[in-house]
């Protein structure tokens, strides 16, 4: 147990001081207030404040694969599966691409290898000796509807198998009936339950209702300790959208200006494209600035955003797109 522990320790670089969470403070969760036409209005103009072009659109699409977290969740995942994943993982971009880019094609990978928890030993076995971590979906996902005890045995036990990050879904419920309290209670006890591993709080925000109750939803997350809060499953209806991500992520920037301490964010769900890669990255430099563009603060869940990407960077060497085929999954 304990050398797992210090091996998932060891795949969690970071260069910042990781959030260690704050007393609840009712009052200020009762006082936030969106404007949903000011957020919507900012939200439509964010993909065109910028236009990345040639070499450096290339750079900022090697920059968003480094913040993948390639995933596969699905009811017929398989061992096999999950290896080829991984290969993936350890080798995103073909070696004849990367080369004509100048970059390190054994160096080069995504940020991490998102699993369920059954597939935790494979996926550690298929990424030995690299430092790619393995964040596992956890506490009933995706509905989170299972009981307090099972989250948190279910977290312990991923844990205990090496997983170095938690994606935790909140419930709801507590949300949608603004019970706050019992809220930061449930996440800081996920929280305390992930030791070394980083806990990424799923807020399902397809299913919050407003944007104030996502602002809420995601200050009280980092209040309990939070390290990273993500949008969505990816198996709700709507997912990851600019509106709700800005309203995440203005809730990152005033918490870190408010207490020092930085946390993450995971957009997931509905990402396919190499140029919606590039809107997000945008976004996440203009409200938070260069810091957050790393994958210790910055993921995309996604797995097809992979390959639009590399078929992008193929189009920037040759000049011609390619077939879909020629940039497998594994």
């Amino acid at each position: 147990m304990n050398s797992k522990n210090n091996s998932t320790q060891s795949k969690i670089n970071l260069s910042h001081e990781r959030n260690p969470g704050l007393e609840l403070d009712l009052d200020l969760i009762h006082n936030i207030r969106i404007n949903r036409s000011a957020v919507e209005r900012r939200a439509q103009t964010s993909g065109k404040r910028r236009s990345i072009k040639k070499d450096w659109q290339a750079a900022w699409l090697l920059k968003a694969i480094s913040c993948i977290d390639l995933t596969t969740l699905a009811g017929d995942d398989t061992p096999g599966r999950v290896k080829r994943l991984c290969e993936k993982a350890k080798h995103p971009v073909r070696r004849d691409i990367l080369n004509s880019l100048g970059m390190d094609y054994n160096q080069f990978h995504t940020g991490a290898v998102c699993v369920y928890h059954n597939f935790i030993e494979t996926a550690l076995a298929s990424l030995h000796g690299t430092n790619i971590p393995v964040a596992v979906v956890s506490t009933g996902f995706p509905a989170g509807q299972i009981s307090y005890d099972q989250k948190i045995e279910e977290i312990g036990a991923s844990v205990a198998l090496g997983a170095s990050e938690i994606d935790i879904v909140i419930s709801r419920q507590l949300v949608l009936t603004g019970k706050w309290t019992e809220l930061y209670n449930e996440v800081s006890a996920f929280r305390k339950a992930c030791g070394p591993a980083h806990l990424k709080t799923i807020l399902a925000t397809g299913e919050l209702g407003t944007y104030t109750n996502v602002a809420k939803a995601s200050v009280v997350c980092m209040m309990a300790g939070a390290d990273f809060i993500k949008t969505s499953t990816g198996k709700e209806s709507v997912n990851a959208t600019p509106p709700v991500s800005l309203v995440m992520i203005r809730a990152i920037r005033d918490y870190f200006d408010s207490t020092g301490y930085k946390v993450g964010f995971k957009p997931a769900g509905g990402i396919g494209k190499a140029k919606q890669s590039l809107e997000w990255l945008i976004l996440m430099k203009e409200e938070l600035g260069n810091d957050w563009l790393s994958p210790s603060l910055f993921r995309f869940g996604a797995s097809s955003l992979l390959g639009d990407i590399e078929r992008q960077l193929e189009h920037f060497i040759s000049g011609r797109y390619s077939a879909s085929y020629r940039h497998p999954m594994g």
